[in-house]
């Protein structure tokens, strides 16, 4: 328990209030200061307050504006670093590490390594946006608990010296105080001041909820904040990428096994080169698309599939996904962001090489290849090892480096009645080895099918409407503290005076109207702005009067 601080007034203080909560009497009297600091109406801030536990240091820490500042920093740096590259689920690759090593570089690499690539997603940047909102709720509290019970428990009469020394503040020397009060009442409630009286006193108040505008913001920012924390939690966001080959069927990523999709067929057009509305662009760049499209269906699995076994699907609906018009269902929105044509099957002859006929044609499905091949009469083809994308490895053997037939190659067996034991041959693009010894077999190249590969984005944000949400609240807290302000006049009974004090915590211009009109219509001495006063008598050579 704190110590607490009582007032002349008779009033409980916490530890730490500056100025009674009650009456106003300035608790630390700081003469060099004539004119009160109202920004927290003096209240007991508890990181000013407390140092003596580990609690109370963490609580200083987050509590401070320069911490929080830093954390806005820390993270508008990282959104500026995760733009300078694509996120991966914009690339066309499945390998983020080596398509970023190979494209960028170095810097592509260091770029996977610190988690820029799926910045979103990274547990560093959920940390981040935590301690960020952790600075921004304590900071709100540690201001928005002590200026809430000052103004709560501020009452009409208040002490004199809290009276003088606000910025705005007069005395009037009268006989018909009771007059003048009832006459600054009609006033101020045309004014729409908000009226209490005590003892005499005349407490007026108005535009008091401008005061929570930044704690609004505060609300509305956190709530933005949560935003990007729900991202985490499954279900709630999507942002994937697919690549489906036309005739193929997949899984569609972030669904959890939940729907699929197959692609009939992919369509492409582009704009005719007799069209003379575009000729002249089309004669400089040459062919330009006009429409990509996929022509799809999508599929909802069954929820009474037996785990392991592949799922029953039920057809939802045909559509045709173009750009900028995707396939939406269960909040999920499919659309057509890439294509590319994949190498889909190789077709190949087995060759008699001393008189150069052939024994038949086989087709090698790159995707699925069959093992053997029967050409009928005897004579096969057995697949003795497939690389979908041929290199040589540091050692200078036969390697692949991905599952993608961008560069095949084959090693093949041809048996034939009179080589039962078979020939070995290793083919492929513009390679024709014999690593065993010569063969009497040969397998020549005959034709290529390739078909075209759809690139689908899936994407899905239950998040949206929380982030809209949290900007609305926050808009309203700014139009709440910019267009409003807490405006305040006391009118106090003082040893046969009228004093007249007043207080704004912005736009002090529109109270010094207000008090103007108060002024010309009670007949009262007109309010000094003792902070203009000082700084003329500053610049004169002369002290603040007292």
């Amino acid at each position: 328990m704190g110590r607490e601080i009582i007032c002349e007034c008779g009033y409980v203080n916490p530890e730490g209030t500056i100025l009674c909560e009650a009456c106003g009497n300035p608790l630390r009297d700081d003469q060099t200061k004539p004119i009160l600091t109202m920004r927290y109406e003096g209240g007991a801030r508890r990181s000013q307050t407390y140092q003596r536990t580990i609690i109370d240091k963490i609580w200083n820490y987050f509590s401070s504006v320069k911490v929080g500042i830093a954390l806005i920093i820390l993270v508008l740096i990282a959104m500026a670093i995760g733009t300078i590259l694509p996120q991966d689920n914009a690339i066309p690759s499945d390998d983020p590490e080596t398509y970023y090593a190979k494209q960028w570089g170095a810097f592509g690499k260091l770029y996977v390594k610190l988690g820029f690539d799926h910045l979103y997603t990274s547990w560093w940047w959920i940390i981040l946006l935590g301690l960020l909102g952790l600075s921004i709720t304590v900071a709100s509290i540690d201001r928005f608990v002590p200026l809430y019970r000052a103004l709560k428990n501020q009452r009409v009469t208040r002490h004199e010296r809290y009276l003088r020394r606000q910025r705005l503040f007069g005395r009037t020397q009268t006989d018909r105080p009771d007059e003048i009060i009832a006459k600054a009442k009609e006033v101020l409630k045309e004014k729409r001041y908000r009226i209490r009286e005590e003892n005499g006193n005349l407490f007026a108040e108005k535009g008091r909820f401008s005061r929570w505008g930044p704690y609004v913001n505060h609300i509305g920012i956190l709530i933005v904040l949560l935003a990007g924390v729900l991202r985490f939690v499954p279900g709630m966001y999507v942002n994937e990428g697919v690549w489906i080959p036309e005739g193929e069927k997949r899984l569609l990523p972030g669904t959890h096994g939940k729907y699929y999709i197959e692609n009939h067929r992919f369509v492409l057009q582009t704009y005719q080169k007799n069209d003379k509305r575009y000729q002249k662009a089309l004669d400089r760049v040459g062919a330009v698309p006009k429409n990509f499209q996929s022509n799809v269906t999508l599929y909802k699995a069954k929820d009474s599939a037996i785990l392991g076994e592949k799922p029953k699907l039920v057809k939802v609906k045909d559509y045709k996904i173009r750009v900028n018009h995707p396939l939406v269902y269960d909040h999920y929105r499919i659309y057509q962001s890439d294509f590319r044509t994949q190498l889909y099957k190789m077709k190949f002859n087995m060759v008699d090489k001393e008189t150069g006929k052939s024994l038949g044609t086989f087709a090698v499905n790159l995707i699925n290849p069959k093992k053997t091949y029967d050409l009928g009469n005897g004579y096969k083809v057995i697949l003795e090892d497939y690389l979908p994308d041929f290199y040589f490895d540091k050692s200078g053997k036969p390697a692949t480096k991905s599952n993608q037939p961008n560069n095949p190659a084959f090693v093949f067996k041809m048996v034939a009645p009179d080589r039962p034991k078979g020939d070995v041959s290793f083919v492929g693009i513009q390679t024709n080895l014999e690593p065993l010894g010569k063969n009497k077999y040969k397998i020549a190249f005959n034709n290529l099918i390739t078909r075209y590969e759809s690139g689908l984005s899936v994407r899905k944000d239950m998040t949206v409407w929380v982030a809209f949400v949290g900007a609305i609240i926050f808009l309203i807290g700014v139009a709440q503290g910019m267009y409003w302000n807490h405006r305040r006049v006391w009118l106090q009974r003082v040893n046969g005076e009228l004093w007249l004090a007043a207080n704004a915590n912005k736009h002090w211009q529109s109270l010094k109207k207000d008090l103007s009109v108060l002024v010309d219509k009670t007949g009262l001495n007109a309010p000094v702005d003792q902070l203009e006063q000082k700084a003329f008598e500053s610049e004169n050579g002369r002290g603040l009067a007292t």
